[in-house]
């Protein structure tokens, strides 16, 4: 089942510039009843209809899991992407509704560990304000170590380091403040569990240093969903379906075979989860793999793909949908 399935209407009730990048917005279920129960970590499919493009981006809430009123999110703005950041910045208003999912949680805290070292990178914060808001009203044990690249774009260091100036650690680029992972991570005591959020570069040196320093895999935590690049237009045929059709330009290949009537699952559309994960029947070209979920062996082979991220080249792809 796809995240998507479970849709909720909702209406935007609050608009609010963060920094120059990032803006958050408020959504309120539109018939006044509570949201449903999600916990820190958890992410929304938000719905855009831009004309006759309709994309689903998946976003952390940022929101306290206790509060069923309203969820929040917050934005950065890519002027390089396909134009989903660019649709909530420049169209999104109050008033206007719009179509999320239900909540979805694939960087759940775990609440066996005695303490929770947080490491954000940028817009890699969200996920654990809704985390450290779930912690405090149980009394969890949290410390946050957090990057952003200068003061101006440090998107809720005042909120954070305010309510928890002996938890919170800031970091600014600019200013050549670097975290000391080594050391951080070689420090902590018996019990703790590591967690990261933020570019594909942070989350791999985050787990390779924990990796080298005997950290167990499943004390490690991390989350990053990457965005479907635009690429040349390729042809695809859906085997069980019958169907043929072109993928655009600036179209993803799931959102392609959804456009074509097809229901295809999945819960991040970010490359990170799995659940999206299709087979190859055939093909006559390049599958161009930009999912975290393949290993690389099965990258190799050609068998499979993970249509939310992964594009194609070439004469003809035939996928087992």
């Amino acid at each position: 089942m796809s995240a998507g399935t479970n849709k909720i209407l909702v209406t935007v009730t609050d608009v609010v510039p963060v920094n120059d990048l990032v803006t958050r917005f408020k959504f309120e279920r539109s018939d006044g009843g509570p949201l449903p129960t999600f916990s820190g970590g958890a992410h929304t499919v938000i719905e855009m209809k831009d004309g006759e493009t309709t994309r689903l981006n998946p976003y952390s809430l940022m929101s306290d899991p206790n509060d069923r009123s309203a969820y929040t999110i917050s934005v950065r703005r890519d002027d390089e992407g396909r134009g989903g950041s660019l649709f909530m910045h420049r169209k999104v208003r109050i008033g206007d509704e719009m179509v999320i999912s239900y909540p979805v949680n694939l960087f759940a805290l775990d609440l066996r560990a005695r303490k929770h070292l947080m490491i954000a990178g940028g817009i890699g914060i969200t996920p654990f304000l809704a985390q450290i808001k779930q912690l405090n009203a149980a009394n969890g044990h949290f410390e946050l170590h957090y990057a952003c690249r200068n003061k101006a774009l440090g998107s809720y260091v005042e909120e954070l380091s305010s309510a928890h100036p002996n938890n919170v650690h800031v970091y600014y680029d600019d200013d050549g403040q670097a975290i000391n992972l080594e050391s951080l991570l070689d420090g902590q005591p018996l019990g703790t569990h590591v967690y990261v959020c933020g570019p594909k570069g942070m989350i791999n040196w985050v787990r390779g240093k924990a990796e080298e320093l005997g950290w167990p895999r499943e004390t490690v935590h991390y989350e990053e969903f990457l965005a479907p690049q635009s690429g040349k237009p390729f042809t695809v045929q859906l085997a069980r379906s019958g169907k043929t059709f072109e993928v655009g330009e600036h179209q993803s290949l799931l959102e392609a075979i959804e456009a074509a009537g097809v229901d295809a699952p999945y819960l991040c559309r970010g490359g990170a989860c799995g659940q999206c994960e299709t087979d190859v029947v055939e093909y006559d070209g390049e599958i161009l793999h930009r999912d975290h979920w393949l290993e690389d062996e099965e990258k190799k082979s050609g068998k499979k793909i993970m249509p939310c991220v992964s594009r194609f080249e070439g004469k003809i792809l035939v996928l087992d949908r």
